[in-house]
Formats: structure tokens, sequence, C-alpha cells
């Protein structure tokens, strides 16, 4: 093991991230260093149990305890050779992950769990700057074609791998640059997008193609991607939000989350803004849903310089620790402080809106909302009693819809496609198989809006289905099968 009293030794520590202060003036990375030494530190504290349960919280079954050791041998090479057997992108989770893996740490029993989304992160920072990420040209081509739809991180992890087993992959982009969610839905803040261009640049010298402005279903057709390729992988995500439909929904002011951080992102990538423009400066902002794509509207409206930040959500607030409901090594449902509520929000819970007020010149003004109680029912979903007497006005100008997403968008590639869908709207599958021959889906298309992590990890499984569909065998590593790699 690492060492055999680190964890008892050294106490969990991450680097210290910018000053508030300072990061709301910029949208560059809260927190972009890598301290090689305080991560060989973390790597100590690795127990190597018998039963390493990071392992089942990680989606990709990442090697932990490994590649924790390798770095605390400072043999940086092995340790990057062991995380990329397993996730094609530790660049991505070592940034945005909220980490599965250290929930089911077996120090968290007692103990804060080992920082292993920093050690990834480092791994991945040592291996570019080393020069150890290098094209991965596949042995032989197959003489097969895939069209992956979608380029978020289920669709760039799938390239990747069918590229590797020999196919040759083409990745369909309806947007005006690659990256899906990794570009245009999260924040610069948190992923810088030259992370993002540095792996690109690497999968397109492996020989993979991307196409961009590339609407399957409108501006491409599905027919003849059907007639060009051997076989479609659908990696679209879910992209339908849910909404919020209550009296004033209509008013300006009112926006969807997913509208104002592509727009912001489309900013500070240098590309220009489409439609009406959405600014949070100089308002009292809320932003209603209380999760990660809500969190990130806190941490944009506040560069934007808004006036005042409120997060609400329905749900009531979250204990701060594990209780007996949430028993290790499952995922607790505890209060989370992302660093965007760093900077400054006030959050509120058990709040409902029942109504958008605005002025005669129908732009928002003020939100009507109440307490409620959150009542339980054995086999039903919770429900959500208003409380009397807790009505109340707060001001809006800006309020911002982060409340999830419904399921991907049927019109167009689906339709006409005519794929089965299951009873939540998602593209219903037998093994990533979808119900027509030769079309395959995966990420949040297939199984819903989830997390970054899961959606590499379906990419991967995806791949594998695949490869085995046109090749009969796949030798691409799995997690589910433990196959071999191919090296």
């Amino acid at each position: 093991m690492a060492n055999p009293t680190g964890f008892l030794n050294e106490p969990r520590a991450l680097p210290q991230k910018r000053d508030p202060r300072e990061r709301i003036r910029d949208y560059n990375e809260v927190d972009p260093h890598v301290d090689l030494p305080l991560t060989q530190k973390q790597a100590a504290r690795c127990m190597d149990c018998g039963i390493p349960f990071c392992h089942h919280g990680c989606p990709l079954g990442n090697i932990i305890p490994e590649f924790n050791d390798a770095v605390y041998q400072g043999n940086w090479k092995l340790a990057y050779e062991l995380l990329i057997a397993t996730n094609n992108f530790p660049e991505f989770t070592g940034r945005i992950c909220p980490a599965p893996c250290e929930a089911s740490c077996v120090l968290g029993i007692n103990k804060p769990a080992v920082a292993i989304e920093y050690i990834e992160k480092s791994i991945i920072e040592k291996a570019f700057a080393e020069g150890w990420v290098m094209p991965k040209m596949p042995t032989q081509r197959t003489g097969k074609k895939v069209a992956v739809i979608g380029s978020g991180p289920a669709g760039l992890a799938a390239a990747a791998q069918l590229n590797q087993a020999g196919h040759s992959v083409t990745v369909f982009e309806r947007a005006d640059e690659i990256g899906g969610l990794l570009r245009y839905g999260i924040p610069d803040f948190k992923l810088d997008k030259q992370v993002l261009d540095r792996r690109l640049a690497v999968m397109k010298e492996e020989g993979i193609a991307f196409r961009t402005h590339a609407n399957v279903g409108q501006n491409v057709s599905v027919a003849q991607l059907r007639d060009e390729f051997d076989a479609l992988l659908l990696c679209g995500g879910s992209t339908v939000p849910r909404d919020l439909p209550i009296p004033g929904r209509h008013l300006k002011g009112v926006h969807f989350a997913m509208e104002f951080l592509v727009q912001q992102n489309s900013r500070v990538g240098g590309r220009k803004v489409k439609g009406e423009e959405i600014w949070a400066t100089g308002k009292e902002v809320v932003v209603i849903g209380g999760g990660d794509t809500g969190s990130d509207c806190v941490g944009t409206s506040n560069r934007h310089g808004a006036k005042s930040v409120t997060q609400i959500e329905i749900l009531s607030k979250p204990p701060k620790s594990r209780t007996e409901q949430m028993p290790w090594p499952s995922w607790p449902m505890i209060l989370r402080t992302s660093t965007s509520h760093e900077e400054g929000c006030e959050r509120q819970w058990s709040i409902v809106t029942k109504e958008f007020v605005g002025d005669a010149q129908g732009h928002l003004t003020a939100l009507k909302i109440c307490e409620v109680e959150v009542k339980q029912q054995p086999g039903k979903p919770p429900a959500f009693i208003e409380i009397a007497g807790t009505e109340r006005t707060i001001p809006c100008q800006l309020a911002l819809l982060a409340m999830g997403f419904a399921h991907p968008l049927w019109e167009g590639l689906l339709e006409q496609l005519n794929v089965a869908v299951d009873e939540r709207g998602n593209v219903k599958c037998d093994a990533y198989h979808t119900s027509v021959e030769g079309v395959f889906a995966a990420g949040d298309m297939r199984r819903g809006q989830s997390l970054v992590v899961w959606a590499i990890s379906e990419g991967r499984e995806a791949a594998r289905a695949v490869d085995e569909y046109l090749m009969g065998v796949s030798l691409l590593e799995s997690k589910e099968k433990g196959a071999l790699s191919l090296g």
C-alpha cells in the first residue's frame, strides 16, 4: 500500500482556491494550480483496502488504490497509464465530477475521504506537462464506419473507443463547436475550454473526424447516414428542460438556465451570442433549482455583477453529514457548498414558486413564493404541502429555471429513426442497442440526466456494444465484462 500509516498521519488537504473577491472578476478556473508534493501526501492516505469500495462508487471502475500507490511512489507515468486504462478524460472528471468514488472510500467511514478527484487531476496534468499524452493510433482499420451523433462526454468517449477498435468514426454536432455540455453547459471557471480543446486536438490526430453545424434530422439526412455508415450511436443528451408553467411564465426576465449559461460560454469563447441577450448585471436574480446547473447560474450571475443572488429549492435542506437513511458506502444526500455559493448567494429550501409577477410593460419584477412541507408516502413520489401563512413576494428581475431536464429532444432525429422510448421519454435500449437495427444510444439520451463520469462510462460501454455488433467480438475494455484493453 502507499503508506501504512498515511491515513493516520496526513489530514485531507487541497490547494488553496483563488480568493472569491478576485475570481468573480474573471472566468478563469477557480482552482487552476496542481501541487505535486501535496498530491503525493494525499495519495499516501489511501488504505489499499482489501475490498476497495471506491471501485464500486466510480461508474468507470477506475483502478484507484493502484494509481494512488504509484503517485505516492513518485511513478507518475505508471499512475497515468493506470488512470487512462479506464478513463478517457481524467482532465474532465478531475475538475467537474462530484466524486462518487470518494463517497465510497473506506477511510470516509470515520475520517475525510482520500482526495481521489484531485489526485486524478494531478496525474493527467503531469502527463500533459511531460508529453505522455500522445495520439494513440489504432493498429489496423476494420473498414467499418460509425457515426456518433452528439459530441458531449458520452459521444467523445465512444468515439475515442471506437477509433481504437479500428473503425472510422465521424462525430456530428449541431452546434458551431465540438464539446456539447462540456463546451456550452459548464462555465469556464469550472472547466477552461483550453482543457477541452487540448483533448480534441489529440483525438483529431488519432483520425477521428468532427462535423459541426450538423443537426442530424434537420440539415443532415438521417437516411443518408443510414446508407453511409455501418452503425449509428446516439449521444445527444437529455436536452429538453423542465419548465415551470405558472402564471407570469411569459414575462421578460424568465429564462431557462441553459439559455443563460450557453450565452455566457459563447461570450467567453469569443463567439457571437444568438437571440436576446440575458444579463444579470444590477439585477436581483433568483435561481430556481438547487443542483449543479443552478450553482453554475449563481457563479455566472455574480460575475455579471448581479445586485443579489438567491437560490431556492423545493426540497428540504439536506443534513451536513450522513444519517441512518444514507449509510456508507451509498451516495449521501448531504448539504454541499460549491465554489459559486462561496462567492455570494442566499440559499432557501422548502420553497415553491407560485407566480411570476410583472409590470405593465411585461417585465419580471418579483416572485410569489410559499414554504412547503414534504410528505413522504410509501411507494409514491413525495408530496409538497403548502404551509399556510408563509406566502410572500420577493423582488426579482431575472429568474433562471434550473430544475433539470425531462428527456432528449424527440423531434427530428429520434422521430425519423422511429426508435422506441421508455416511460420517462428516454431512448429505450437493450444493451445499448435501440429498437432499430444498427442504431445504438448512450449517455443522458439513454439513462436520463446524470453525471459527466456516467456519460463517459456510457460512451465506453456503448462503444463496446457497437464493436461487438460490427465484428462479432470486442477487445475493448469494459467495466462490466472485464475485457482486455487494446493497449
